[in-house]
């Protein structure tokens, strides 16, 4: 493998041949199990969480930002977990990879089809950290035998969109980018605001205020770090 081209799965169901040669694969390749209950995500995003990190076992819902979702992949990806993308196409690997995603652990399955909610119970019987984008709401009974393989597999699920069993929903609020002159130039950084829900709806909301990214593609606060009960 090489970082220019991410594995990938391009028939819609994933066939257990693949899967079990990916398992093997990733024993071989990976030097350390991660024993930890927590996957640590990108610093500027651990205190919008519960607990400062992803949970193993739980399921987080990102809305309105690609690029906030490839900041929650890149702390554990660079921690050394294997993540996978699953239905969404547009996922640029290149962007990816400067946002400090690790190419080398990344598993794409662009076109999951009808079969998406198959293939990510298959996907996370593999990986650590899985991100997935929904076609169709998933039934009540899904939702929960998932969650269940979950807690199992000790995996991570990251959906772009409303989960029912999300942890934490995060959202970008307020969004603007800089870089443009007096009319001209080119869009090089984004300032957004952020805004964490934890589950249920229970407790406060909590804000921050990200480069997402900077002009230097980073992602990091645009200030100081500040968090606000906003609900």
């Amino acid at each position: 493998m090489s970082p220019a081209s991410a594995p990938a799965f391009a028939d819609p169901v994933v066939d257990r041949a693949q899967v079990h040669e990916l398992q093997s694969r990733i024993r071989q390749m990976q030097a350390t199990k991660l024993e930890s209950r927590t996957f640590e995500t990108h610093p500027a995003l651990g205190p919008l969480l519960p607990g400062g990190a992803l949970k193993a076992g739980a399921a987080y819902a990102v809305h309105g930002s690609t690029t906030l979702l490839m900041a929650l992949l890149a702390g554990p990806s660079a921690a050394g977990a294997w993540c996978g993308v699953i239905g969404m196409p547009d996922f640029g690997a290149e962007a990816a990879g400067r946002f400090g995603i690790d190419l080398e652990r990344l598993v794409l399955v662009p076109h999951p089809g009808d079969q998406w909610l198959t293939v990510t119970a298959a996907v996370v019987d593999v990986l650590a950290v899985v991100a997935v984008a929904p076609p169709t709401r998933a039934k009540d009974g899904d939702v929960a035998r998932l969650g269940a393989r979950l807690r199992q597999r000790e995996s991570t699920l990251i959906v772009a969109g409303d989960w029912p069993q999300a942890e934490a929903t995060l959202s970008v609020a307020r969004s603007g980018w800089d870089g443009l002159g007096t009319g001209a130039g080119y869009l090089s950084s984004r300032r957004v605001t952020v805004e964490s829900a934890p589950r249920g709806g229970s407790g406060p909301r909590r804000r921050a205020e990200l480069w997402l990214p900077a002009p230097d593609e980073s992602f990091r606060p645009s200030g100081p770090t500040r968090l606000e009960a906003v609900g």
